[in-house]
């Protein structure tokens, strides 16, 4: 990959870092991705992100490979799904985060979740176009415990607020592109997550406007045996 095309990927898809490294933070070096760092998202347990999970050229082969499916062909559909045998690129993708969450000293998922197999045999795909959320929600029971969020091409802000009211204050976590997130634990069963833009449209981080383009994710989750 020459640099012109590196530099236009960076554009596309991000290059996120962190100069802090408080105790609950550790770094993991997985397949060809930068060095990812794992860190806990304050005040949700059971919540941990790595901001840069899969490196530049990695988000970009696993875009193309979503793109493949020919499953946003018409622009009336925003939503795929699959359940059992999931794509190649989904179970590589399954693969590269437990290796990645193996690889650090932290409870970034509970270790009896490590153990199943397949980790995740479940697979929704969005796109969000700019201006689109999600609402406020706890996923079904229907699903284990474990649930991952990858991110491409745009940064959004995740909500999470919690499922009984005045139980705690809403939290707000940025999702950078190629950025992973996993919910367990009280962050899976007692938290709602969402994507809000009704308001105005677009989102702020910090006190800037979020450059909003089509923005895809990719949840990764475990049907229960029943």
């Amino acid at each position: 990959m020459d640099d012109e095309e590196e530099a236009h990927l960076k554009a596309a898809f991000g290059d996120s870092s962190d100069d802090e490294h408080p105790a609950d933070r550790e770094t993991s070096v997985v397949g060809d991705s930068t060095a990812a760092v794992w860190e806990r998202v304050e005040k949700i347990n059971g919540l941990w992100l790595c901001r840069n999970f899969l490196s530049v050229h990695h988000q970009s082969h696993l875009l193309s490979a979503i793109l493949k499916e020919g499953w946003f062909v018409e622009e009336s559909i925003n939503q795929a799904m699959r359940f059992g045998d999931l794509p190649l690129w989904a179970t590589e993708l399954s693969d590269l985060i437990l290796e990645s969450v193996e690889s650090v000293d932290l409870p970034v998922l509970p270790a009896d979740l490590l153990w199943r197999e397949p980790l995740f045999d479940q697979l929704i795909v969005n796109l969000y176009q700019p201006g689109e959320g999600i609402c406020a929600h706890v996923d079904l029971l229907r699903f284990e415990d474990g649930i991952a969020i990858v991110s491409l091409e745009s940064p959004c802000v995740m909500r999470f607020s919690p499922a009984e009211k005045g139980e705690g204050e809403d939290v707000d976590v940025l999702l950078s592109p190629g950025s992973l997130i996993l919910m367990s634990g009280e962050a899976r069963y007692q938290w709602k997550h969402e994507i809000n833009r009704k308001q105005v449209g677009f989102q702020v981080w910090e006190g800037e406007e979020i450059d909003q383009k089509r923005r895809i994710s990719i949840t990764l989750r475990k049907l229960c045996p029943s």
